[in-house]
């Protein structure tokens, strides 16, 4: 797969009393959170903004079918 579709679901936290990064997820209604080894962090922060953007991408196009659908309906 090319990079863009490099994306992880979560959100990097680092433990205030710890000195480690974290991904914390929902994984089957539950949250996880998994390690995130220091050199690897930049990437797994890229990767969960990309999850946000293409999130915030459905969004829109979700509203945009809704109209289009509307549209149609008023035919």
């Amino acid at each position: 797969m090319g990079k863009n579709f490099d994306l992880l679901i979560g959100s990097v936290v680092r433990s205030p009393a710890m000195m480690y990064h974290s991904l914390t997820t929902k994984v089957d209604g539950k949250t996880v959170n998994r390690y995130v080894r220091k050199g690897l962090v930049p990437k797994v922060k890229k990767m969960t903004e990309r999850n946000k953007k293409v999130r915030t991408l459905i969004q829109k196009l979700s509203k945009v079918n809704w109209e289009l659908l509307k549209m149609e309906s008023k035919k």
